[in-house]
């Protein structure tokens, strides 16, 4: 089976996100082809090339999202090309105006799809869209929308520069329509596209559909939808905000509509796509995998945790909730004064710079320096580490340091730090944030967001009876070695490529490239080498023996 992947600003980048569960996918999946399509998002990502491939992928193939060098200019359409892109990108913009007050409807839905697949084949028939989105014509065209009767204040309070904005955002999104990604030389010779998030990096399984009718699996660990939600910053303008979601929320409607199966890493991932209209026949949840073997013999050595150290492993930035983790260690150390907490992660960005910086600030002024005795050096119960230092070699060693792992985040989408403590047979303390519960299923503590009081109860109580730290901790291993592993992922797609292919065969005149019969592309009664007479024989009149 030749499969092609999908994917935006991640695999095979060697600084891509989800690098590491596309590689072992594809690496799990060695009986079949691979053909690489990658959407960059910075030059910097480029710069610093590829992952190494493994023998089945064939073909690799990236186009950027950061720049439109190349693309021809507006200046090339002829008049009739012009008036279809006017007709065309007017009937988008105007089903985006019409959802930007979230009351979509499935003529709207429809509406986006046929003016988004019009947009597709005239990019494919003139050589590019880009410029044209750019042009003079594509801002009086989305202004246009935003002024027709019926679109929402929101969208009529539309400033030039909001249009500008709006205009430079969907060029952007939409650059994968102008992709020479979808002949027979390309994802038309593949048997089922497979995008491992939603987007633009489905919009190439989505042509490939629609051009030349292959499958499309979708993939979202994060749903892109939630985190264009996530991402708009406080300080965009209104109409700016409802145009982007709008578009973003047609856009993911579509694809969750022609995916043939979707594969959400977690219920809170489904619960999305379901609120966009998913089909829940069509949705398969598959968690993420996760190589287990360096946590799990830290789970089977002795243990060496010491009994009155919380452990806290991540990523440092605002969401996090360090502080209340902070407010709630005072309380700990005032029912329990040996306890020690260690935080161990580094900053994400500027903001987790400064963050770690008042972090760091507030500990020294919860916790002055302590010595047990007139002549010794003071203390803090606290430390700040980052993997790699002297006191925190490997993850493992960390979360096999302490006698519990505690995660105080106020948003998150699937913890795979709770994962690698359960894999390590570690007892712990959550905020139920994200698929929290869904991961720990039972086999530690969940407390709410934003509850440093509820925080510290759950820790004092694990702290107090090793006994229970014990229980949970062998539940956890058990329950992530269940579900959470590598082979548990590779399987589970495996069986999903195969039930999509026997529904759904590309038929290419029933032969592949090579000359060799196509897997499923004709049905198993075809092959019974027998000749079927055209009457049945219960049909055919009888005649009596001859006498």
């Amino acid at each position: 089976m030749r499969t092609g992947l999908l994917t935006e600003g991640g695999y095979p980048y060697a600084s891509g996100d989800a690098g590491l569960w596309c590689d072992r996918l594809v690496r799990g999946l060695g009986q079949h082809e691979f053909d690489l399509y990658a959407l960059s998002r910075s030059r910097h990502q480029e710069e610093q090339g590829l992952l190494p491939l493994p023998p089945q992928v064939t073909r690799v193939r990236t186009a950027p999202l950061w720049t439109a060098e190349g693309d021809s200019g507006a200046v090339g359409y002829g008049r009739r090309a012009r008036r279809r892109f006017t007709e065309h990108y007017g009937e988008l913009a105007g089903a985006v105006c019409a959802a930007a007050d979230g009351s979509a409807s499935g003529a709207v839905a429809d509406r986006f799809a046929n003016a988004l697949y019009g947009l597709a084949e005239l990019a494919r028939e003139e050589g590019g869209l880009g410029a044209a989105l750019r042009s003079d014509l594509g801002v009086r065209t989305l202004e246009r929308a935003c002024r027709a009767p019926g679109a929402p204040r929101t969208a009529r309070e539309a400033r030039v520069a909001d249009l500008l904005t709006v205009t430079g955002h969907l060029e952007r999104a939409l650059r994968p329509l102008s992709l020479d990604w979808y002949g027979e030389d390309a994802l038309g010779a593949a048997d089922l596209c497979h995008a491992t998030s939603g987007g633009p990096a489905a919009l190439p399984g989505l042509l490939a559909r629609h051009f030349c009718g292959v499958p499309l699996l979708v993939t979202e660990y994060g749903v892109h939808l939630r985190a264009h939600y996530l991402g708009q910053g406080p300080g965009a303008a209104p109409a700016v905000r409802a145009l982007l979601a709008a578009f973003h929320g047609r856009l993911a409607t579509e694809i969750y509509r022609r995916a043939e199966i979707l594969t959400p890493g977690n219920a809170h991932a489904r619960r999305w796509q379901e609120r966009c209209g998913a089909d829940r026949a069509r949705i398969r949840t598959v968690y993420p995998g996760m190589a287990a073997d360096g946590f799990t013999e830290a789970g089977e050595s002795p243990d060496r945790a010491d009994p009155d150290t919380l452990v806290w492993v991540g990523r440092v930035e605002p969401a996090k909730d360090l502080v209340s983790l902070l407010h709630a260690f005072a309380e700990v150390r005032r029912r329990e004064p040996g306890a020690r907490l260690r935080i161990v992660g580094s900053p994400g960005g500027p903001e987790g710079t400064a963050y770690l910086g008042h972090c760091r600030a507030l500990a020294a002024q919860l916790f002055p320096d302590e010595a047990e005795g007139a002549h010794a050096v003071g203390c803090n119960p606290v430390s700040f580490d980052e993997i790699g230092s002297p006191d925190a070699p490997t993850l493992p060693e960390v979360y096999a340091s302490g006698a519990v792992v505690v995660l105080s985040s106020v948003v998150e989408g699937f913890p795979t730090g709770l994962i690698e403590a359960m894999f390590c047979g570690r007892a712990t303390v959550s905020t139920d944030a994200g698929a929290v519960v869904e991961v720990i299923g039972g086999t530690g503590l969940v407390v709410p967001p934003r509850n440093p009081r509820a925080l510290a109860d759950a820790c004092v109580a694990l702290l107090r009876d090793p006994e229970r730290r014990a229980r949970l901790g062998a539940a956890a291993r058990a329950r992530a070695l269940e579900l959470f592993t590598v082979e548990q992922n590779v399987a589970a797609f495996h069986g999903i490529y195969l039930e999509i292919v026997s529904h759904c065969p590309v038929r290419r005149d029933l032969l592949d490239a090579s000359g060799a019969p196509l897997p499923f592309a004709a049905p198993a009664e075809s092959h019974v080498p027998a000749h079927w007479p055209a009457t049945p024989t219960w049909a055919l009149p009888t005649t009596e023996p001859a006498r």
